[in-house]
């Protein structure tokens, strides 16, 4: 038995969930410490998998540091634990830093996939690469698995890349695409979306600029999570679940509307919170690249997104500056 905690507003709660035993089903997750990783790891945990994370500069706990560009390293790590399915959410995905830092980005999203892929492929690993909505150039939503992609930026190519090496030294290999994602963070900064929050708080003292042109999805990783155990389940039973899925919210949002949805969650004002209708200066960045979940649906791999205004309280409650929940909990 487990325990997480459950926030609404006026309203905190200890959980208890059941857990599962491991079985001997086993699971590999890259990129382990990261906003999808943490979700990921924790589903399979809780699903009974003999789960193994792994990071890099952020490795600690029961992390295992591993440096996914030392493919000796990442075989001694294969042989070692023997997964059943490797889940790789490891990756470079700021558009802004991959533009700067290209380079190190291509070593990560690129030729670290492949190398863990042909590994994969070699040991008879279900291998499921997370890629992203940007290998579209949102000019002609929803987009389908089999529409040509046309990546805007760096970071869109360079997970487009990944792909294509990941099918080509793991041809039965899995991709889920997804949008733009939130969940329980270490600090607002680590998400797009919940970078947003210090504005919202901010109040009308000072009024918040905020994209209101660029359409988004906005999807929890815990809902991803879900999905990518799924994929992995049916995939040891069924060996046709391979290519490519995409997995979304159902909600659009800009960028200010996900600001004035956070304000109205904690019942924060909102007048100070000002739309920009213009294209925001910087990377290229997809108009609409609404991904359609179609094919995952039609094969029972998919889950129903949960609420937007429901799982962003749970992600932002531990920022708020009134501390009297910590009484309500532990007292």
């Amino acid at each position: 038995m487990a325990s997480r905690i459950s926030f609404s507003p006026g309203h905190v709660a200890l959980v208890k969930e059941e857990v599962a035993a491991p079985s001997g089903r086993g699971v590999l997750v890259t990129g382990a410490s990261g906003l999808l990783g943490r979700a990921v790891l924790a589903e399979f945990q809780k699903g009974g998998w003999r789960a193994v994370g792994t990071a890099y500069s952020r490795a600690r706990g029961s992390l295992l540091r591993c440096d996914l560009l030392d493919e000796e390293a990442v075989r001694s790590l294969l042989n070692q634990h023997k997964p059943d399915v490797i889940v790789h959410c490891a990756a470079e995905r700021r558009p802004d830093v991959v533009e700067r830092h290209p380079e190190a980005a291509e070593n990560l999203n690129v030729h670290a996939t492949g190398a863990l892929a042909k590994e994969a492929a070699a040991a008879g690993v279900v291998f499921l690469y997370i890629s992203t909505d940007y290998v579209f150039d949102g000019r002609r939503p929803p987009y389908g698995e089999d529409d040509a992609p046309n990546p805007l930026n760096q970071y869109g190519r360079s997970k487009l890349a990944g792909e294509r090496e990941t099918f080509r030294q793991c041809p039965g290999a899995v991709v889920l695409r997804v949008p733009i994602l939130y969940g329980e963070v270490e600090s607002v900064a680590e998400s797009a979306v919940t970078v947003l929050w210090p504005g919202v708080q901010q109040g009308a003292a000072e009024s918040c600029v905020l994209d209101h042109c660029q359409q988004r999805f906005p999807t929890y990783t815990g809902d991803v999570a879900a999905v990518c155990r799924n994929i992995a389940e049916r995939s040891l039973q069924d060996a046709s679940v391979q290519g490519i899925f995409h997995f979304s919210s159902k909600e659009q949002m800009t960028k200010y509307q996900m600001a004035v949805a956070m304000a109205t969650a904690f019942n924060l004002p909102s007048t100070h919170l000002i739309p920009l209708t213009e294209a925001p200066p910087g990377v290229s960045r997809p108009q609409n690249a609404q991904l359609d979940c179609s094919r995952l649906q039609l094969m029972g791999l998919g889950v129903e997104p949960r609420p937007f205004s429901d799982t962003i309280t749970s992600c932002l409650w531990p920022f708020l500056p009134d501390k009297r929940w910590r009484q309500t909990v532990f007292h």
